[in-house]
């Protein structure tokens, strides 16, 4: 943003000072449009995560959570749902007491009498807005997910560092030395990139059993720690770093480690901000390969826990939508810290 322009000013510039002609028109189209289709989806889950049950699965849906109210009426052991009911032209509060069909068997809930038939196309819900906590409570003290949180920060945390030392080291050696073969090694580790996941999923996963990590959070990470996209980002960013940095430093007596700790890696800061941002998204996420790995319910990651309020019959919607929004969170704060970093650390590799 230019110094001095106000924000207001900034949001409705248009290419051509005082008109607005078609490309404006269009790019606030795709940006708002592309805005919604981000924003809508969450902010849909964050509303019905506050919702009861029974609200989730009602049609048509609504935006606010609300609930129907219950009266407690004279007469009847358990409390019926208020309606708002046409009766000879008025307005009225009713209670219900059966559905048959199209029709319903209404009373007066402050004099119940005998009951009144109702068509059901005359009848709308007495609702009122309410939160339901229990639906971030109760997997908090009922249920495992804190223990799910719990592994997956585990696993995103140690994924992301090793992922981050080992992609640099094969960077730092394939963009800073010279050897036979370089660039096919090079181009071997990038072309895996076209292998499909269930190509490999299978022999990687026999490799789990060989080496006795089945069941095992580290099961989860080891195999996923060198990544293609992390050596390609990370070389393709030191190749920009001067060789004479390196020459100085090895006239200065400097090891290689150390060539390696104190110079390359602070200069390939934002470059490896950017891997940990793709590392904390690609293991927080990640469903299938835990889903294949793990099968302890106290060894469960975030995604595979959540897969657990999934039951044969039924559904437990308002936990998985609170459960969903939170994990959100994490994630959504490392991208706001380490968002600063994206631009200069995609730029430097040479991505487009």
């Amino acid at each position: 943003m230019s110094q001095g322009l106000s924000p207001i000013a900034f949001l409705t510039r248009t290419r051509r000072p005082g008109r607005i002609g078609l490309t404006d028109i269009l790019s606030w189209a795709w940006l708002i449009l592309g805005t919604l289709a981000v924003l809508v989806p969450v902010v849909w889950a964050g509303l019905s995560s506050l919702k009861p049950a029974a609200e989730i699965t009602r049609f048509p849906p609504t935006l606010l959570p609300r609930v129907a109210v219950q009266q407690t009426v004279p007469g009847f052991d358990a409390p019926l749902s208020l309606w708002t009911v046409n009766v000879d032209g008025q307005s009225r509060e009713m209670a219900m007491i059966r559905r048959i069909g199209l029709k319903a068997q209404m009373v007066d809930p402050n004099n119940p009498g005998t009951p009144v038939s109702v068509d059901v196309k005359s009848m709308s819900p007495v609702q009122r807005l309410t939160v339901a906590t229990e639906n971030y409570t109760d997997p908090l003290t009922r249920f495992d997910f804190l223990t799910f949180l719990k592994n997956s920060v585990f696993v995103t945390f140690v994924a992301t560092l090793l992922t981050l030392i080992v992609n640099a080291l094969a960077a730092f050696a394939l963009s800073k030395y010279r050897f036979r073969g370089e660039k096919a090694i090079f181009v071997l580790i990038i072309s895996t990139l076209m292998i499909p996941l269930t190509v490999v999923m299978v022999p990687a996963y026999l490799v789990v059993v060989g080496v006795g990590l089945v069941d095992s959070l580290w099961g989860i990470i080891i195999p996923t720690i060198a990544s293609p996209t992390g050596v390609f980002l990370l070389r393709q960013y030191m190749l920009t770093i001067p060789d004479e940095l390196i020459e100085a430093a090895r006239v200065d007596a400097a090891s290689e480690f150390r060539i390696f700790w104190r110079i390359i890696l602070p200069l390939t800061a934002p470059a490896l901000a950017v891997l940990a941002i793709f590392s904390v998204l690609w293991r927080w996420n990640d469903f299938l390969w835990p889903l294949i790995v793990l099968s302890s319910r106290e060894n469960f990651t975030l995604q595979v826990g959540l897969n657990a309020f999934q039951g044969e019959f039924s559904v437990q919607w308002n936990y998985i939508l609170a459960m969903t929004f939170l994990s959100l969170a994490p994630v959504t704060l490392v991208f706001l810290f380490l968002q600063k970093y994206i631009t200069t650390g995609i730029a430097g590799t040479g991505m487009k």
